[in-house]
């Protein structure tokens, strides 16, 4: 029996975050979605983050509470919430109904405080312990069993843990882990299109080049961003005239731009592109993009320039050939592999690697991943009911292991089977 009691009404789901700036990517865009989701399905979301001053407001993903936060140095400005008396008391006041934590280290010790306090908590694993470990230069065996430490601990001390992947689950699948599911991400359909693609954007990035790159990302040890640089020039050594837009910061930012400058490759560094629509638009009218990471557990950013209609060469290391599917390429972790995949998506026709990127990403949505979420909590869907001021009661009852049913990844379907399914919508159903 689960020991997490379904809610007759809305519940409040307090989550917590490290590793959260206004400049965040990823993990940003998840919170906000998935916050945004809960309200809308009559819940009361409750985001606790660090920040540099405290301050509490509503938004358009419920209420948000910031905590001052130790700086990380060489982080590029993450901090994280070290004081455990000042946050134990926070959620002691503001009295979740389930807990939601999106960390996995510095914060594991809330799984124990939601156990001692019989509150059903989730934890979601936003990254492979040992994937992380491995990027950071420890090796593989030794990186292998600090991550089945870490993660028995955590499978111990929350209700459940979710992952967005197969490949992310794989870890927890290792040490036996059986409260663990599955829950995919999503990605906005309608900001992110295709109609986005302009030749004039395209032409002042390009540059007078053939094939615009771009790479939406941190700068940090774990993403590999000089991969992408690494991949520019064996293409430009190949012939290719081939261009590389970074949209993103962090600690490595100038290294890689000397690193650019030195080696007289076409890089233009546009830093954090903080307007969502910019983004967008940057996306659509790039050739390909690239996502080198090879710990992601899901890519967002990935999904978001399929969404819009570009094509993705990612690390083959990452759980990103699962978002991809056939409308993507995937390399091993070298200069030469990802530029065969750059080369190998841009000898099919443009029309037809577009396409296929778009179909691929509508089977991805927010509202498909904000029900897997909320089904991990035992949460309804939809209550019917306002969400503030809601107090349901919870009867939470612990066990030793909680047998929960994963919601599986999009199948993956040929290219010519998504193609044909976007043509189809264009004709208005018509093949």
């Amino acid at each position: 029996m689960s020991d997490i009691a379904a809610a007759p009404r809305g519940v409040r789901i307090v989550r917590l975050a490290n590793f959260v700036t206004p400049a965040s990517g990823g993990l940003r865009t998840a919170l906000q979605q998935l916050g945004a989701g809960y309200l809308a399905a009559g819940h009361e979301p409750v985001l606790i983050v660090p920040g540099e001053r405290p301050s509490d407001e509503r938004t358009a993903q419920g209420r948000v509470i910031t905590l001052p936060g130790v700086v990380l140095p060489g982080t590029g400005g993450y901090r994280v919430l070290t004081d455990r008396r000042r946050l134990s008391a926070l959620l002691d006041s503001v009295a979740p109904d389930r807990l939601e934590v999106s960390d996995r280290t510095t914060l594991r010790w809330t799984g124990e405080w939601a156990r001692r306090r019989r509150i059903p908590s989730v934890m979601v694993s936003h990254e492979t312990a040992d994937g992380v470990l491995r990027t950071w230069g420890v090796p593989a065996v030794a990186a292998g069993r600090a991550a089945d430490r870490l993660n028995r601990r955590s499978a111990w001390s929350y209700s459940r843990i979710v992952c967005t992947t197969e490949w992310a689950e794989r870890e927890f699948v290792r040490i036996g882990a059986r409260n663990v599911v599955r829950a995919p991400l999503g990605v906005d359909l309608v900001r992110c299109r295709p109609e986005r693609r302009r030749a004039e954007l395209r032409a002042r990035y390009a540059r007078g080049a053939d094939v615009l790159l771009l790479m939406c990302s941190r700068l940090s040890v774990e993403k590999r961003p000089g991969a992408a640089l690494d991949a520019l020039a064996t293409l430009r050594d190949r012939g290719v005239r081939a261009t590389l837009v970074i949209a993103g910061d962090g600690p490595l930012a100038g290294a890689l731009a000397r690193r650019a400058r030195e080696r007289r490759l076409p890089v233009v560094f546009l830093g954090h592109v903080g307007d969502r629509e910019e983004l967008a638009d940057l996306q659509a009218a790039a050739d390909i993009c690239l996502a080198p990471g090879p710990a992601e557990t899901f890519g967002l950013s990935a999904l978001e320039a399929l969404a819009c209609g570009t094509p993705v060469v990612a690390s083959a290391s990452s759980a990103l050939p699962e978002i991809l599917g056939a409308a993507g390429g995937t390399a091993a972790d070298t200069p030469e592999t990802f530029a065969d995949a750059v080369q190998g998506l841009l000898d099919r026709p443009e029309a037809l690697r577009r396409a296929a990127a778009r179909a691929r990403a509508e089977l991805f949505s927010w509202d498909r991943a904000v029900a897997a979420f909320l089904a991990a909590h035992e949460a309804p869907v939809g209550t019917g009911q306002p969400p503030l001021g809601v107090r349901p009661v919870v009867e939470p009852g612990r066990g030793t292991t909680v047998p929960g049913a994963s919601v599986g990844m999009p199948s993956t379907p040929s290219v010519p089977s998504v193609v044909a399914a976007s043509v189809r919508r264009r004709n208005g159903g018509a093949a």
